[in-house]
Formats: C-alpha cells, sequence, structure tokens
C-alpha cells in the first residue's frame, strides 16, 4: 500500500462526533530502541483502558530502531489482533515525524500519545481524556515533579522559554509529549506537508482550545533517555526555523546594532589619532583601525546572518522537493482497501 493510500485510509476512519463524546480512543508511541518495555506497555495500556471505551487502539511506530524492538512490535500485534496497529519506518526520521507517521492511522475520537518508557502512567491518561471532555482540542499534561535527569530538565526549561518567545505559547502551559488530541485537530496537523514537523508547533499556530491536566510522573522502568544534546539542537531548530521568523528578525537588529557599534568605534579610532594615540600611549598605525572595525564585527555578523539565511532557504529547497516526513517500510495489523473489499 502506497503511502497516499495509507494516507487516505486513515482520514477515512475517522470518527465524527459531537464535541465531548469520546468512545473510540487511540493511543501512538513512537518506538526507538524499545526492546525491555514495550510489550509489558501494550499488555498494561489494554488491560488498565479497554474497560472504559467502546473501542480501543494502539498504533506503535518503530522509527528505525535497530535492537529488537520490531520482533517484540510483532510479538504486540499477534497477541492483541485488531488492537495493535504497528508501523516500521525505513530509518530514523525522529521522534516528531514518527508521531506524524502514526497520526495519519488513527481512527478513534481522540488520540493519546505516550512514550515507551513508563514514566507516564497509562491510567493517566483517562485523566487527559476527561479533561478534553470539556472541548479542548488538546489536553498537556504538566506535572509537580518531574522525574527526568538534569540535562533533559535543563532542556525541557529551555525549549518551553524559546516556544513562549517564538510561539507566543502561554507561560503555563508546559508542552509536555504526553498529551491527547481530538480528531479535528489531528486532520489538521497531518495536512502539514513540511519534511520537519514541529507538533507541538503546528498545534499552536491551529488552536487556542488547549487545556493542561496534572498528571504522575515517574522513573524510568528501564535504560536512559534516548534524548541526547545533538536531538535537543535539532528540535530547536525545527522549532526556530520551522515556525518562526523571529530569528530573522533578530539577526536584522544585530546587523544594525553591530553597524552602530562600528560607526562609534570609527569615531573613537579618529580621536584617539587626532591626540596623538594617547589613549593607547603610542600612534595607532596606519589602517590598523579600519582593519580591526571590519574584521571583528562584519565578517562575523555576515557569516552568522548567511548561514541563518542559508538555513531557511535549504529547508524550503526540501520542502519543495518533498523530502519525505517519514518513509514506510512495513505494516501489520492494518487492513489495506483490497483486503476490505
Amino acid at each position: 500500500m502506497s503511502k497516499r493510500e495509507q494516507e487516505q485510509l486513515g482520514r477515512e476512519q475517522f470518527v465524527t462526533k459531537d464535541s465531548g463524546e469520546i468512545h473510540r480512543l487511540s493511543i501512538l508511541i513512537p518506538l526507538y530502541h524499545s526492546e525491555q518495555t514495550i510489550e509489558a506497555l501494550v499488555d498494561r495500556v489494554i488491560t488498565e483502558l479497554r474497560p472504559h471505551f467502546d473501542a480501543l487502539e494502539l498504533v506503535l511506530v518503530n522509527d528505525g530502531s535497530t535492537d529488537n524492538t520490531h520482533a517484540c512490535a510483532l510479538q504486540s500485534v499477534a497477541r492483541h489482533p485488531g488492537i495493535v496497529k504497528y508501523i516500521r519506518l525505513m530509518r530514523n526520521f525522529g521522534e516528531h515525524n514518527a508521531v506524524m507517521c502514526g497520526l495519519h492511522y488513527v481512527t478513534g475520537d481522540c488520540v493519546a500519545i505516550i512514550d515507551d518508557d513508563f514514566q507516564n502512567p497509562p491510567a493517566e491518561i483517562l485523566k487527559l481524556v476527561e479533561k478534553s471532555r470539556e472541548g479542548y482540542d488538546v489536553v498537556y499534561s504538566y506535572y509537580t515533579e518531574k522525574c527526568h535527569s538534569w540535562f533533559r530538565n535543563l532542556g525541557s526549561r529551555f525549549n518551553d522559554w524559546v516556544a513562549t518567545k517564538l510561539l507566543k505559547k502561554p507561560k503555563d502551559l508546559y508542552l509536555s509529549s504526553f498529551k491527547v488530541i481530538s480528531a479535528p485537530l489531528i486532520r489538521t496537523i497531518i495536512d502539514y506537508q513540511g519534511p520537519y514537523p514541529y507538533i507541538d508547533g503546528i498545534i499552536l499556530r491551529s488552536t487556542t482550545m488547549i487545556g493542561r491536566q496534572l498528571c504522575r510522573h515517574e522513573e524510568r522502568a528501564t535504560g536512559r533517555s534516548n534524548y541526547t544534546l545533538v536531538k535537543l539542537l535539532r528540535l530547536w531548530l525545527n522549532m526556530f526555523t520551522g515556525f518562526s521568523i523571529l530569528p530573522l528578525r533578530i539577526a536584522s537588529i544585530i546587523g544594525i546594532g553591530m553597524a552602530g557599534v562600528a560607526i562609534l568605534l570609527t569615531g573613537f579610532f579618529i580621536i584617539s589619532h587626532q591626540v596623538g594615540g594617547i589613549i593607547f600611549q603610542q600612534p595607532i598605525p596606519p589602517g590598523w583601525a579600519s582593519i580591526i572595525v571590519a574584521v571583528t564585527f562584519f565578517a562575523g555578523l555576515q557569516l552568522c546572518v548567511l548561514g541563518m539565511i542559508g538555513e531557511y532557504l535549504g529547508r524550503l529547497f526540501l520542502t519543495v522537493n518533498r523530502s519525505p516526513q517519514f518513509i514506510v517500510r512495513d505494516v501489520y495489523g492494518i487492513k489495506t482497501s483490497q483486503e476490505e473489499s
């Protein structure tokens, strides 16, 4: 089944109900090196949540794992036929790309997105769903105490600050990966075609009906977080260049400021030359001041601004050339249109 057919199938299966009516729940779990947790997580989610909904589905997206995650996910599909869907990507595209892929396959009235590390107890999904019944398009979790490493907490704080400045995020809103999204908003999200999706950025520019719900946060069941400095930097870069032109405006302001500083330095060196180099205790060699002013300020500034413009142009080039958000290798537990007929 082609990607276009898969996307169309996902759109056709959406269930439209009045606001507040949630009878079918989809749960989306992006996977990356999840062999030690995914089977137990799937079993626990189904056991704890299935009695509360008319229909429950789990959508697993393997984001290019190189361990035994694929085999473990297949075991879950075989153990829970008709409930677990499994999509295997061709390579590692990143968490937000994997989530974007999974959103094309969910069919419920809303979808809960949860990580594979057990830090969010599955039963907490019920709190988010109950809050979403108040008419919110999305409900984010927040915590009184987060059980992340100091590095992850620091990265989260910086991400929160950047999102507040760039995306006009409400200051009291925490952009957690653990959230519930309504079907209408999902349709808006999957319409985004850029190769570098930032899910929370799409949400913030699409709706103001955003709720928040206090939830428990626990220690990881096993292993360490897959987030590294490189992945966090990539996430911030997606936020910077994909959903705001503020960095370009800042570059323009810095350029004007540096030009002003250069003018002041030029005046300073002229005055120093006129008074015989008293400031430097010796005459300034001819041409030295102009070289220092030009090289110190404008060379670095030009490289910075050109690099930023190049990043925007590069991403525009990739978008125009339809660089893929994700590439699906295999799907399991999902009936194709031919099989249904």
